[in-house]
């Protein structure tokens, strides 16, 4: 990850998951072994938070969303299909 134009951070990603799912604490592990240090900053939020993200995400957690709300992953971290993800 490159700091934004001015120096800044990059915008945090988003995280979207349910109390106590092993699967998202697995995803987030995958995650952060994978990026290391360039990992931006992760907000988190329960899906069921707002009813636009239980009716689109609900049934593919986790799912993490860039600052723009593009999908960067979901399900099982896959470190392939993550990447193609990052440079579309």
């Amino acid at each position: 990850m490159t700091p934004e134009p001015g120096g800044t951070a990059p915008a945090p990603w988003l995280l979207l998951s349910r109390p106590d799912c092993h699967l998202c604490e697995a995803f987030e592990a995958a995650l952060r072994v994978h990026l290391g240090p360039a990992l931006p900053a992760l907000d988190y939020a329960c899906v069921d938070e707002r009813g636009e993200w239980r009716m689109r995400y609900g049934h593919r957690i986790p799912v993490l969303l860039d600052a723009d709300g593009r999908v960067l992953a979901e399900g099982v971290f896959e470190a392939a299909a993550f990447e193609r993800a990052l440079r579309s």
